[in-house]
């Protein structure tokens, strides 16, 4: 009898077992369902390694590579040199110069290839990340895409025709160059500075410089917000499915579960304080930026940064949810945020 007890518990845990598994294919399958069949969109992004060409250009006469380099990366070899590393009164043959002599660039260049051995997995999410941005917009223009080492000065910036990814900047939260440079870097930054974050600050980077540049006539607290939500929710559209909220928001799991923790009590903190139509950029500022935690609100350190983003990420989600008929194309040229907070019927609860 005992033993009959015991096989029914395990019949009925691997019952249980077997339905949790098919829930969750379920769920992954609707997941993945949602995003629209690009297949009939051909594109496939060729990106460029000019931290490659730079550093092979060591082995070769100085003034050769530099003509080269020019050719091939025109104004971003120009960039590189004037605004990136260098400063205007620097030649881009001087500023080669100074990098080939400089030892702590060829060990930075040397991690770069230890760690990112093979980039084609990251141009292949890169390309299909764009094709999604084609699916919602075909008239967008895919910019060239440049891999490149500046030595920590920038992660991703965005040219005439180009669009940069520093892979000094994706080492790793480990790597023991971002150790080195804490002073400069805190490590509330350097902790992202990961490869599972190279395509979603691409995919961030083009939709806020290329796609929806933030309007000067958005100065509240609330079209801050709303704009932050949609550039969040427009990423969650066209990146992959398995990318983390945290990762596209650059929170830690803990700053992730303490937002949704107390999403009631930071939506009351905003209407108590009077804060939505707010238009003092130091009062709503210290709401949007980035950094460890949010001064003044939750105990010791350990509220999450940028909560206004956070909301305006919610708000969106929210109203999209409730507006099943808005299409994002729609959604993003919607200039009215407080249009979408009353449609959304965003009303968190506090705790």
């Amino acid at each position: 009898m005992i033993h009959n007890v015991k096989f029914r518990q395990s019949y009925l845990f691997f019952l249980f077992v077997i339905a949790f598994f098919l829930q969750s294919v379920l769920l992954v399958s609707c997941r993945q369902n949602t995003k629209p069949d690009v297949s009939d969109i051909h594109l496939e992004v060729k990106t460029e390694r000019f931290d490659k060409d730079l550093y092979a250009g060591k082995s070769i006469a100085l003034k050769l590579t530099d003509s080269l380099l020019n050719i091939k990366y025109g104004k971003f070899y120009e960039d590189f040199a004037h605004r990136m590393v260098g400063t205007p009164e620097y030649t881009t043959l001087k500023i080669a110069e100074m990098m080939y002599k400089d030892q702590a660039y060829s060990d930075l260049q040397k991690e770069v290839d230890s760690v990112f051995k093979d980039l084609s997995p990251f141009d292949k999410q890169i390309s299909q990340t764009f094709k999604y941005i084609k699916y919602y917009y075909p008239q967008a223009k895919v910019p060239r895409f440049i891999y490149f080492v500046s030595g920590f000065a920038v992660q991703t910036p965005v040219g005439d025709d180009y669009l940069g990814i520093g892979l000094d900047m994706f080492l790793g939260k480990d790597s023991k160059f971002y150790k080195a440079i804490v002073r400069s870097v805190p490590t509330y930054l350097s902790r992202r500075f990961a490869p599972e974050y190279l395509v979603p600050r691409v995919a961030e980077t083009y939709i806020r410089e290329d796609l929806f540049p933030e309007r000067d006539e958005d100065r509240t607290l609330l079209a801050k917000m709303i704009h932050n939500g949609k550039v969040l929710y427009f990423m969650d559209q066209v990146l992959p499915d398995d990318v983390p909220d945290s990762v596209k928001i650059g929170y830690t799991t803990k700053q992730l579960d303490w937002c949704k923790h107390f999403e009631g009590d930071i939506w009351g903190y905003y209407l108590q304080s009077n804060l939505l139509f707010e238009t003092d950029y130091q009062a709503i500022q210290v709401l949007l930026s980035d950094g460890p935690f949010t001064p003044g609100l939750g105990e010791r350190t350990e509220s999450a940064p940028k909560l206004g983003v956070w909301t305006g990420w919610q708000i969106v989600r929210k109203y999209m949810q409730e507006n099943k008929e808005v299409t994002l194309a729609q959604l993003m040229g919607e200039r009215d945020s407080q249009k979408i907070l009353n449609l959304s019927k965003y009303k968190p609860k506090s705790n």
